[in-house]
Formats: C-alpha cells, sequence, structure tokens
C-alpha cells in the first residue's frame, strides 16, 4: 500500500474480492464527546493511505483548540444544524441529508462516514455510506432506565433504523454494543465489530496517589453521582474532569470529589498519566475511551461491572458493582494500599491496551471502506 497522498490504492477486500479505497471522504463530528477523538484520530491515521477527510460538524460549537486540531489534519466545516439527540423534533434534523448532500457533490467525496447513523436516512443511494454507531438514545434507555424511548422520541429510533438500511457497512466499538443494537432494531446487514483504537505511545509516568475520572458527568449513564458518592468514602483524592451541564439542562453538582472542570484532551491526558488509579463507574459504554488511554498509561483500572467492560478488560481491571458507591470505595481503597499489585494491574491493562492500536483500528475501517465502496454502483476502476 502506498503512503502518498492522492495515490490510487487498490488490495484486497475482506471477501477476496478488489475494492478501491476513497481518496476523499466526509466525516461527521460533533464537539460534545467522544466522537470528537474518535474522529481526529481516526483521520489522522488514514491520512498515509491517500484518504483525505472533510470533517462535517453538527451541534455546539467546538472551541477554538478543537479547531486548530481539525485543520491540521483535514478540512473543517461547522453548521447549527442539530446532532439527533440534542434536536427537539424531527422537523429540526431534516436539513441534515441535505446538507451532506450537496457538500459530498461539491467536494467530489468519495464515501460518507458518519457517526451518527441517523445522518445517512435519506441520502441518496449513489454515495457509499458507512455508519458508525457510538451510542444511541434508543439503546440508552434500553440499558440505563431498563425501558423504550419515550413517545416523543420515537422518531430518532425510526431514523437510526432508517440510517441503518441506507448504509453499506455500519461499525460497532464493542460486540456488546452490536448485541445492544441488534436487540432494539432487530437485524442489521453490514454490522460489524471495529474495537476503538489509541495511540498506544503514552511513556510509563512514575504514578502519584490520586484517582482519576473523566466523563461528561450531566449524562445519567456515566454514573457520575455514584462516584461522586464513593469519594466519599475514599482514601485518596478523587479528581472527576468533564462537563457537569448538559445541552438539554441535564446537571451533576459535584460534592465530594475534586471537579477540574472541563479539560483539553491534552490536559486530561497529562493527569491520566500520572494517575495510579484511573476509575469509570459507566453503566451505558459502548466502548470507554478514558479506561484505554489509562491503560495506555500503565494505571490500575477499576470499571463498572458492565458487559462492555468485561469484554474488553476482563483479567486486566478490578470491576465494582455501578450500583454501589461503597464497593466502589472499598475495591479503591484495597488498590490503594497495594502498590505491587496496582503496579501489576497497571502492566495488565498496558498489556491489553495493545490489542487495541490504532493501526488496528485504521485497518479495520479501511477494509470497511474498500467493501462499502466495492457495494456501491458508483465503483470504477483505479485510475
Amino acid at each position: 500500500m502506498s503512503n502518498r497522498a492522492g495515490s490510487a490504492l487498490r488490495v484486497l477486500g475482506d471477501d477476496g474480492t478488489r475494492g478501491r479505497l476513497p481518496r476523499r471522504i466526509i466525516m461527521s463530528v460533533d464537539a460534545v464527546g467522544g466522537v470528537w477523538r474518535y474522529a481526529m484520530d481516526l483521520a489522522d491515521a488514514i491520512r498515509a493511505a491517500g484518504v483525505e477527510t472533510l470533517f462535517v460538524g453538527f451541534g455546539p460549537e467546538p472551541s477554538s483548540h478543537q479547531r486548530r486540531e481539525a485543520a491540521r489534519i483535514g478540512t473543517l466545516e461547522w453548521f447549527a444544524a442539530p446532532l439527533d439527540w440534542t434536536a427537539g423534533d424531527e422537523s429540526e434534523f431534516d436539513v441534515v441529508a441535505d446538507l451532506l448532500t450537496e457538500l459530498s457533490l461539491r467536494h467530489s467525496v468519495d464515501l460518507l462516514h458518519l457517526n451518527l447513523p441517523s445522518q445517512a436516512a435519506g441520502l441518496p443511494a449513489q454515495t457509499p455510506v458507512v455508519a458508525a454507531s457510538h451510542s444511541c438514545v434508543t439503546t440508552w434507555f434500553d440499558t440505563v432506565r431498563a425501558s423504550g424511548l419515550p413517545r416523543e422520541w420515537l422518531w430518532q429510533k425510526r431514523l437510526n433504523r432508517q440510517g441503518f438500511d441506507r448504509a453499506d457497512i455500519v461499525l460497532a466499538p464493542s460486540s456488546s454494543h452490536a448485541a445492544g443494537l441488534v436487540r432494539c432494531y432487530g437485524r442489521i446487514d453490514g454490522l460489524k465489530v471495529v474495537h476503538n483504537g489509541s495511540r498506544n505511545s503514552y511513556p510509563v509516568m512514575s504514578k502519584e496517589n490520586f484517582v482519576f475520572a473523566a466523563g461528561r458527568w450531566w449524562d445519567e449513564g456515566k454514573n457520575g453521582a455514584v462516584l461522586d458518592q464513593a469519594a466519599a468514602h475514599i482514601n485518596w483524592p478523587v479528581l472527576m474532569a468533564g462537563a457537569c451541564d448538559g445541552p438539554n439542562r441535564e446537571r451533576l453538582a459535584i460534592q465530594h470529589a475534586d471537579h477540574r472542570g472541563e479539560l483539553s484532551h491534552d490536559r486530561a491526558l497529562a493527569l491520566i498519566s500520572k494517575a495510579a488509579i484511573v476509575v469509570s463507574p459507566s453503566i451505558y459504554e459502548p466502548f470507554g475511551l478514558v479506561a484505554l488511554e489509562a491503560a495506555c498509561a500503565g494505571a490500575a483500572l477499576v470499571l463498572a461491572d458492565i458487559d462492555t467492560y468485561r469484554e474488553l478488560w476482563d483479567g486486566a481491571a478490578l470491576f465494582a458493582d455501578p450500583g454501589d458507591p461503597v464497593a466502589f470505595a472499598n475495591v479503591i481503597n484495597a488498590l490503594a494500599k497495594d502498590a505491587e499489585f496496582r503496579a501489576e494491574l497497571g502492566h495488565q491493562a498496558r498489556l491489553r491496551s495493545r490489542e487495541f492500536s490504532i493501526e488496528a483500528q485504521r485497518d479495520a475501517v479501511l477494509a470497511a471502506y474498500r467493501q462499502a465502496m466495492h457495494r456501491s454502483p458508483r465503483l470504477t476502476a483505479a485510475e
């Protein structure tokens, strides 16, 4: 495979057929959660394969730091149109398909990589689409509330279903999330599990005696209230980084932990690299990038005992009942007292993290692109 941008690439697909990589893609992003990190790292990785990325953003505006990062990797265009989970009703979302269609024509885009499957609903058939489901309100309600969607949000489930049907390939970041999608939506053709990745290049630094956690704490699925309650019983300082006020007036008041507010990715990584213990109390986590980045840095992991974390980290982390603050505190306090075990657990996490490299993610996503291009009627011979 050539590493020169713009080269004509021709490689074998997973099924033995020849498929062409796209030269220019649209990748949808938002500035609120983990999709931003996913998109930046992936787009940077696929540049070496000659794939140019036009980031198309929706929802709350990105920071100046985020804009600079996107400009370093590709091109960024931002629109006031909402994300499906921030839209008040379906009519607010209607503009998305038209915007994506117009941009794909204007920029001669070969493929759309959409990080909300609902964004694929209503797109014309000629452009290949890879849709990635990082999370969705339907699986969120199924997991967090053990219920179906409220009536006023059923349109989101319908648009996601249309997006899955429109996409050539659908990506899920874990087998547990893929199973949740099938449980909530039924059969999804072209569904593939591609684990998220990390650059895995962090040096292991001397650890300091504090506990670190990061998340958008206004999201009930991140379970920040349980960690904050546990902090009152934890012997080490507990630092919680991330927003506590959500776009739809959600709010978590942190009372016992040391809340550091919203941090840039670099500042969060600096704390992750120093923390002896990194914890995630999430009850809804389709993958969990913070856990991966902490593992890369050699931190000891204490995670909620949920299917995703068991799938990815069993044998390389400790687990606690996500509904029990005292259970979390007991596990963390025991680990804090045992430096030797803590170091071994961090070592095991770092070894496991090597399975989730950015290179492995890149190769799997490029294979998905080739399959999508091969299935599309627009596929032409490489020039």
